[in-house]
């Protein structure tokens, strides 16, 4: 570790490693949200376990609204930033 590049080439591999990592969640998460609602549905579930998949439901879905407005400002002050340097060369 104490090498610079073993080092990089060290956290570089431990990148990649996490990477196919996120990307196996990904995978997982249509299967994963399927059994959220089939849980929150289902009359034969406890009340305990129904009330958990529908709070977390409501929370993922709010976390996804969050991102998705984050993500449209972020564009918009891009699109700002981009208009200002171009009028800057002119």
């Amino acid at each position: 570790m104490k090498i610079p590049a073993f080092d990089a080439a060290f956290r570089e591999a431990r990148r990649q490693a996490y990477g196919q990592s996120i990307s196996r969640l990904q995978q997982g998460s249509t299967a994963a949200a399927t059994t959220l609602l089939k849980i929150m549905v289902d009359p034969n579930s406890p009340p305990s376990c129904r009330l958990r998949a529908a709070d977390s439901v409501l929370s993922h879905a709010a976390k996804a609204i969050e991102i998705e407005d984050i993500e449209a400002r972020l564009r918009e002050l891009e699109a700002a930033a981009e208009a200002n340097r171009s009028a800057g060369r002119r």
